[in-house]
């Protein structure tokens, strides 16, 4: 079942937006009966750390710089803009000092609110940071340091990166309490959870620490929904509001990141790469020379227009033509009535029964033609020029993310989510030629997304020539971590990625919170139906898809000269193109990689390349993939099946890569 309430944002209330979550709580409790112990999960997508940045409403920041004159020279950086005639310029302060009482209420003296200390090198040495950052927070100061935003080298930048979690710190830790009180005093023994800006959640504590990671959540929460109430293997995301749509990568079961720039100056995060596009569901359609000119980017809600579609007939046989401010409308004595692209979609009637953008088609084909007659069109044209208006902004998105991530035009699929959905998707993806498919709940599909999201954290580090043994220790931190925020230790997921040009390592960790996990919520698909998921993705002959290898959680189905990984629930998680699968016994799985990676490992004019490898062990797929060596394969599989029984099953992916 799912059970939703809506309540206004309180941005006016003392205790800010807050309070709208903790009556939106309460409201939902109440109204649906729930009981709190019955609640596994919960948690919420949040714009505030975006918003208070974009409003310029942050703290006034202290940098405690320790180290040489060099070094404390180098963490200086230049004023942030935020908003209009708003910046983040910090105030540098002297170490000297700074572990005792009288110098934290010299710092309060002057004004700041919040501190962090900066160290170069502090990633291998972060001693000195914590203690002062421990010992500001029991003074009552918010504070942070370099090494807790960021494990990369790039002092200046992560710095940078300090200052901006620190201005934040503030208003988010009176969020963070106040709503995990409002959940103690509704008796839910669940954690609270808060949705990254990756499409992972983490506890209140990491928030408490990191609110920084919560930027651009509410997009993320949306792409989350997707992936897991959709079953989206190779997709682009695309969450309709009113007023935008913001369009986001599926590529092999997961969202695509990408280095967040705020005020034009780089910092250490990585972010959901997101494009946002002033057209929607409620977009003005505007008119020049009887033509529709444009599309948005101003809203109907905004402009105080009403829609077309959610009038009746009769309001609209007794309204004017009104297009003389150039927007395609009618006015009568209670207002203007506009003809967006959600009336658009409704007078063509391609909107479906169901979903939640459908109106009063009668009254949007009236519409249509009485302003369409006034520039000299046909109704249907009228409607029709809006949507391909609407239309031509999602393609330029939609081609920059293609060619992007170098997705198979074939096997995209775009996925509609938010309100307006069904309003535009329906109509581009058919003028575009790809496959598409409405969320289920689409209206609701950020919460939904929030309340499937993995617990996620990521371990970043700049190492010349990594050995074997340097990825083993990076992927064990981003383990630790993601259980730090509430993973499961059993499900987690770690994808380690070697940016050789840059020296970099990253090791990205995922997984279910214990709560959900324990709570056996998982609905099994039966194995025709993993088949035809399969085949489906595919793009497979029913006749020409076969299963090829099987293990716990697992099922390989081969087909079209690709092979699909399809879970337990029927979500294709994996397509991997002219691949093949062997079974190995936990036992001899150095030696099966080994073998495999020397029989299809490819040679070039510049050299060689090994392939991508994918392991299927118990209810994980583990990543093996840009590696450059054996050795690191060899040892990144050795480390992630420690422990388990010799005869365990596991199922190798192999797929060759040109050189």
């Amino acid at each position: 079942m799912t059970a939703s309430v809506k309540v206004p944002t309180t941005h006016d209330h003392p205790d800010g937006v807050a309070a709208g979550i903790v009556a939106g709580l309460e409201r939902l409790m109440r109204e649906h009966a729930i009981d709190p112990e019955a609640v596994t999960f919960i948690a919420h997508s949040t714009t505030q750390a975006t918003n208070a940045l974009l409003e310029g409403d942050v703290a006034r920041v202290g940098i405690v710089r320790f180290g040489s004159a060099f070094a404390r020279a180098a963490m200086r950086f230049a004023p942030i803009p935020l908003a209009a005639d708003v910046t983040l310029t910090a105030i540098y302060l002297d170490a000297a000092g700074s572990g005792g009482d009288a110098w934290f209420e010299g710092a309060r003296a002057a004004g700041i609110e919040a501190l962090v200390a900066s160290e170069a090198f502090a990633v291998d040495r972060p001693e000195r940071e914590a203690a002062f950052v421990a010992g500001a927070r029991a003074r009552g100061f918010a504070a942070t340091c370099g090494s807790e935003v960021s494990t990369m080298y790039g002092l200046r930048a992560r710095t940078r990166t300090a200052a901006l979690n620190a201005a934040i710190l503030p208003r988010m830790l009176r969020t963070a309490r106040m709503t995990r009180k409002a959940v103690d005093d509704a008796h839910i023994p669940a954690p609270l959870m808060i949705m990254r800006s990756d499409g992972g959640v983490m506890n209140v504590a990491e928030v408490e620490r990191r609110p920084i990671l919560t930027m651009l959540s509410g997009p993320a929460a949306g792409i989350a929904g997707a992936l897991f109430h959709e079953n989206v293997t190779d997709g682009i995301f695309i969450e309709v509001g009113g007023t935008s749509a913001d369009c986001s990568v599926i590529r092999r079961g997961r969202p695509q990141l990408r280095p967040a720039r705020i005020g034009g100056h780089r910092t250490l995060l990585r972010t959901l790469d997101v494009r946002t596009l002033a057209v929607a569901g409620g977009s003005l359609a505007h008119i020049e020379h009887g033509a529709v000119s444009a599309v948005g980017p101003r809203s109907a809600h905004i402009a105080g227009y009403r829609y077309a579609a959610f009038c009746d007939a009769a309001t609209i046989a007794g309204a004017h033509v009104a297009i003389g401010e150039g927007v395609a409308a009618l006015a009568d004595a209670a207002g203007r009535i506009a003809i967006t692209p959600t009336c658009a979609a409704n007078a063509l009637d391609l909107v479906p029964q169901t979903a939640f953008a459908r109106g009063n088609g009668d009254a949007a084909r009236l519409a249509c033609a009485r302003v369409g007659e006034a520039i000299g069109l046909a109704g249907d044209a009228l409607a029709r020029a809006i949507l391909e208006r609407a239309t031509a902004t999602l393609k330029g998105a939609i081609e920059e993310l293609i060619a992007d991530y170098e997705l198979e035009r074939a096997t995209v699929v775009l996925v509609g989510g938010g309100g307006g959905a069904a309003a535009l998707i329906p109509f581009a993806a058919q003028a575009l030629g790809f496959e598409y498919r409405i969320a289920r709940d689409a209206e609701v599909i950020s919460p939904l997304g929030v309340a499937l999201a993995l617990v996620c954290d990521v371990v970043e580090r700049t190492i010349v020539d990594p050995t074997p043994a340097d990825l083993v220790r990076i992927r064990r931190e981003a383990i630790d971590a993601a259980i730090r925020a509430g993973a499961a230790p059993d499900r987690i997921e770690v994808v380690v990625e070697i940016d050789r040009s840059r020296n970099r390592v990253r090791a990205s960790a995922s997984g279910a919170t214990a709560l959900v996990e324990g709570a056996n919520i998982v609905t099994r698909a039966s194995e025709a139906e993993r088949v035809a998921a399969a085949q489906r993705a595919l793009r497979a002959d029913a006749v020409g898809v076969r299963i090829v290898a099987q293990t716990a959680a697992f099922m390989a189905v081969e087909g079209n000269r690709s092979v699909a990984i399809v879970d337990e629930r029927g979500v294709v998680r994996l397509i991997a193109p002219r691949a093949v699968v062997a079974m190995s016994a936990a036992g001899e799985l150095e030696t099966a990689i080994a073998r495999t990676i020397e029989e299809y490992t490819t040679y070039g004019d510049v050299g060689r390349a090994l392939p991508d490898l994918w392991l299927l062990v118990g209810a994980r797929i583990v990543e093996l993939t840009g590696l450059s060596d054996a050795a690191s394969a060899v040892a990144l599989a050795a480390d992630d099946i420690a422990g388990l029984p010799d005869d365990t099953s596991v199922a190798i992916v192999s797929m060759a890569r040109r050189a």
